[in-house]
């Protein structure tokens, strides 16, 4: 297995992935209008759970060795059709506008990329 010179945390990815989608809700919220800034809150939501839920089937992976049973498959593409649906119908009948949508798609993405500059300026402990 390679070392990495970094460790990347998937529960301060979480935490900082609910900050940026609470912080950027009440910014889009006070800016633009409260029904986009929900709009921006559903897509943070959304991206959250999808992050987690590659956590949990990464450790999952990692945990005996083995492969994950068809159910797992299943809800992976189970899953975007989900979030496709909840999307629709955030922008069809919440009136929100796309982009903010697809900005709060986002968040996890940019939590992850906070995360690997904490990881890559934080001096590594060694074992």
């Amino acid at each position: 297995m390679i070392e990495l010179p970094f460790d990347l945390s998937p529960r301060r990815i979480s935490r900082i992935a609910v900050l940026l989608g609470v912080i950027g809700m009440a910014v889009v919220s006070l800016a633009i209008n409260p029904r986009d800034g929900l709009g921006f809150g559903i897509g943070a939501v959304l991206s959250v759970v999808t992050i987690r839920s590659w956590f949990k089937l990464a450790s999952n992976l990692g945990a005996d060795g083995g492969l994950p049973g068809g159910g797992a498959a299943v809800f992976l593409v189970l899953r975007y059709v989900l979030i496709a649906a909840a999307i629709y119908v955030t922008i069809k009948y919440l009136g929100s506008n796309p982009a903010l949508v697809v900005a709060g798609l986002l968040v996890s993405f940019a939590a992850i990329l906070i995360d690997l500059g904490i990881a890559l300026t934080s001096p590594k402990i060694s074992k």
